[in-house]
């Protein structure tokens, strides 16, 4: 896999999913987007959809502040091994959040965000390998 997708390239990908991922839920957020094609089709009400929402936005702003850190866009203290064991969590719960869409009530969700959390949880792994 290193040859054929680099760690420079993971992690500059993996940013700009976290950004693009943040945006759209910001356009949730404000009612671009319905809240109806988001989290599975369940949530019940403008509450539930600003409560996942944000959670969803300080998740991805995490992981991305996370492969900041691995890759050493940012400097920090932590030991690279915490880092890379941050990572392959992120592995974990993008391939359960694959299965997950496969399964969604909305079908805008399985065909869009089943590709993305499969690329996402690819693209993790090749960084949490370097």
């Amino acid at each position: 896999m290193r040859r054929i997708l680099s760690y420079s390239l993971s992690v500059n990908i993996m940013l700009a999913v976290c950004g693009t991922v943040c945006l759209f839920h910001l356009l949730v957020i404000a009612g671009i987007i319905p809240y109806t094609i988001v989290w599975g089709g369940k949530l019940q009400n403008q509450q539930e959809m600003l409560t996942m929402e944000s959670v969803s936005i300080l998740i991805n702003a995490f992981m991305a502040f996370t492969i900041l850190l691995h890759s050493g866009k940012l400097k920090s203290r932590i030991p690279k091994k915490w880092l890379t064991a941050v990572i392959w969590i992120f592995v974990a719960l993008f391939s359960l959040n694959t299965i997950g869409n496969l399964f969604a009530e909305a079908k805008l969700e399985t065909i869009i965000f089943t590709p993305l959390t499969l690329v996402s949880a690819i693209l993790c792994s090749r960084i949490a390998i370097e």
